[in-house]
Order: C-alpha cells, then structure tokens, then sequence
C-alpha cells in the first residue's frame, strides 16, 4: 500500500531494535487500514449496502411459494359411516377419525408500479457506492492523525535531545560555578541559579518524554494495537530541504481536490440519491399491475377415491391480472413527495457546505505551511547567531568576564530558538505533505 504521506515516507527507514519493533508512518498507515476498528465498521455498512442491491435486484422477479396443510378430525359421537357389501355381506364401518391434507403452488409477479421497484435498484445502487466513500473518507481521516501523531511525536523527540544538549551545557556550567565559588569568583547565591537552570532543564526533559510517551499512546491506539505490545516509532532523518519546498496555491489545490476528494463525491451522491427518492415517491400516483397464478389440490381420507385419484381430481388451476388504481391515499403520496424535496434541498446545502469545509481546511493547512516555512527561515538565521552568541558567553564565563545572569539569559535565548527552528520545520513539512494529500499527488490504498 501506497504510504499517505509519499515525501515523509521515503524519509523513513525501517529499523528494529532488540526490545521494540520500530514503526516507520507508511507501516503504521498499512496496519491501521487493516486493523482499524472504525475502518473495519465502515466496511461492514459496505456490505450491508450491497446486500440491499442484491435484494432490490431480486425483488423485479416473480415470487413464487409453495404451501401445503395437514389436519386430523376427531368425532367421537359419530353415528352413521361408510356401508359396503362384500360377497353378498353388507358392512358398515364408522369412521371416527379422519385426515384431510392440502396442496399449493402460487406465484405473482409486479409487472409495474410506477417503477418504484426499479428506482429503489438504483437508490441502493447509489447507497453501494456512497458506503464505499464513507470508507475512503474514514481511511483519509484515520491517516491525517496518523501523520500529525507521528510528525508530532518525530518533532518531540528532537525536542528531547536539544534539552539534553541545554542540560550537558547546563550541567558544565554548574560545575564551572563550584569551582569559581571556591576561588572566591562567584558567590552561592550565583550558583544557586546555575543550579536551578539545571533542574529547570532537567524538568524540560521529563516533560518532552512524557508528551512523547503521550503522543505515542494515543497512536498506538489508532492503530488498536493491545496495551501489551511495545511500540516506538523509527526516527528518520530530515532535511531543511524538505521544508523548503515551493508551497503550492490555495485555489490550485482546491480545485484538484473537488475532483477526487470522497467527502465531495459522497455529498453529490446524496444529491442524485435525492432526485431518485422524489421519483419513488411520485410513483405512489400511479396504477401497479402485477399478475398471479395458483396451483392447489387435496385430498381427504373419508372420501372413496384414493390418494392418487384424489390428488388428480381435486387439482385446480388459475390465474390473474390484478390492477390497483390509487384515488384517494389520505395525502400520503403528496407528503412523500414533498419531503424528497426537501431532502433534496438539505442534501444541496449539504454539499456547499463540504466545498466550504474542504476549502477552509485547504486554506487551514496552506496558512500553517506557509507560516512556519517563514518561520523556520527566519529561526535558522536566528538559531545561528544565538549559537554563537552563548558560545561567546561561555567563554567569557569560564574565564570570569560576564555575570551568571548574562549567561543564563544567553542560554534561555538560544534553546528557545533551537525549539523554535525544530517546531515550525516539523509543522512546515507535515502542512506541506497535507497539501499534496489533497491535492491528489499522494494516494493511499485500501
């Protein structure tokens, strides 16, 4: 299966480890499709809607069924019965019991009806495919949260390491600050705050690891993967590249996804399902025709013939033509029609208002990617100068030439710009893959 999120997925190399699978985006995209249960739903109304194809389709034929009854009689006053001579002897037997069986064949057939019947093929028809997007819709809302989970959880863990970088440095400071109080350089009160920097980054960690661990939780959920089971994700590495790529135009995108977004095409389908439905209903104005037929025969232990005889003699044939003409319905009909109207209307406001949902989320993504590129152009630049910056503070630290403030300051500066960076490349690269998703140059596979 084609990965959603193409340009991400080439990033990622499968990698394990001797504790942990590594999950790569494409591997948790094609375990999620699979395993779902949301999806696995969605699936099954599938089925049910081609079940309802299946029977409309059958109900244009004739209908045929065969009965048959059997009944036992007790009459234990009966008086007179059956008088038979038998080599001049005359017998009379009483029969107070007695069996009587029916046998019977019918068949009809609904010639017309307004075709009502064979519009209702088509709505379900119509139903078929609508259930086939909803499936496709669902699959493309499962593997947008898979890819901002994901991104989400890549972003913080290049988050983890620059806190341990700030706390390798932070720590080097503090030792620097013993020594300086032991020299008569620096007072306690100096190296109480180096002191809480550290702590402070060692906080940052913690925090990182556990909005990770957070992150990876509710992906592991998606994925409906048991509590059990270990999971991790396989940390990739990126390029500025990639979040340097020409971010394409809102109307460029839209338009291209009008055409192969599912939740379009399904609020279209509602449109056409709707005309169909208003012709269901005007049928209830017209005559239906439909022609039956019969075949019945019984027979009875009392009588004189037997069971062949009678089973011969006592068949009996027919059919019809049966018309109905609807006069009078109590408004029924109108009621109907007017209804599918207005569910038609619904089903048009309906559609516009997925154009404007599908825009506003177009223009949602197309607004992050283009703000955060702007961002981390301009946080490289930044992210460079504070690097040197501290580096230069470090060195007049260490030989004593600036105040512990000046430093602390420089520190903060700096790993708020690398966090920055971090942040608005990681954003940039999912916003801009989200744009090509619906654009239409990255497909899935279900």
């Amino acid at each position: 299966m084609k990965s959603l999120f193409l340009s991400v997925a080439l990033m990622l190399t499968s990698a394990l480890s001797a504790q942990t699978k590594l999950w790569t985006l494409q591997e948790c995209v094609d375990y999620a499709m699979q395993n779902n249960i949301t999806l696995q739903k969605a699936r099954l109304q599938q089925q049910s809607a081609k079940e309802d194809v299946s029977q409309s389709k059958a109900a244009l034929l004739p209908s045929l069924n065969a009965s048959t009854s059997h009944n036992f009689a007790y009459r234990p006053w009966q008086s007179s019965g059956i008088t038979t001579v038998t080599n001049g002897t005359v017998n009379t037997k009483v029969e107070k019991t007695s069996y009587n069986g029916s046998y019977g064949l019918n068949a009809s057939w609904t010639v017309w009806n307004g075709n009502r019947n064979r519009n209702q093929v088509k709505l379900n028809k119509l139903s078929e495919e609508r259930a086939d997007l909803e499936i496709q819709e669902t699959a493309n809302s499962i593997q947008e949260k898979i890819a901002q989970l994901y991104v989400q959880i890549l972003y913080l863990i290049e988050a983890v390491k620059v806190d341990e970088a700030s706390l390798e440095t932070a720590k080097k400071n503090e030792d620097r600050g013993r020594e300086m109080v032991d020299v008569g350089m620096m007072s306690k009160a100096d190296l109480s705050q180096l002191t809480s920097q550290r702590s402070t980054d060692e906080y940052n960690i913690v925090s990182a690891k556990a909005q990770v661990s957070n992150y990876k939780l509710q992906l592991k959920q998606l994925l409906e993967l048991k509590g059990s089971e270990e999971f991790d994700v396989a940390v990739p590495e990126t390029t500025d590249n990639m979040a340097q790529e020409d971010v394409p135009t809102v109307m460029s995108v839209y338009e291209q996804a009008l055409g192969i977004r599912p939740e379009i095409q399904n609020a279209e389908m509602a449109v056409k399902s709707s005309d169909i439905s208003i012709d269901i209903a005007k049928a209830g104005r017209m005559p239906t025709v439909s022609l039956s037929a019969s075949a019945s025969t019984n027979t009875n232990s009392l009588a004189n013939n037997g069971w062949g005889d009678q089973m011969k003699f006592n068949f009996n044939s027919g059919a019809g033509v049966n018309i109905s003409v609807p006069i009078f319905d109590q408004r029924q009909t109108k009621t109907n029609v007017n209804k599918a109207r207005i569910q038609r209307e619904t089903n048009l406001l309906a559609l516009q208002d997925q154009h404007k949902q599908l825009y506003q989320t177009i223009e949602n993504y197309w607004l992050d990617a283009t703000t955060n590129q702007q961002k981390f152009r301009a946080a490289l630049a930044t992210v460079e100068s504070e690097r040197q910056s501290y580096s230069l503070l470090q060195e007049q630290f260490q030989l004593g030439l600036t105040n512990i403030i000046e430093l602390m300051n420089g520190k903060d500066k700096l790993l708020q710009a690398e966090q920055n960076c971090l942040q608005s490349k990681y954003m940039t690269i999912l916003n801009l893959q989200m744009l090509k998703f619906y654009e239409g140059k990255i497909k899935y596979g279900l």
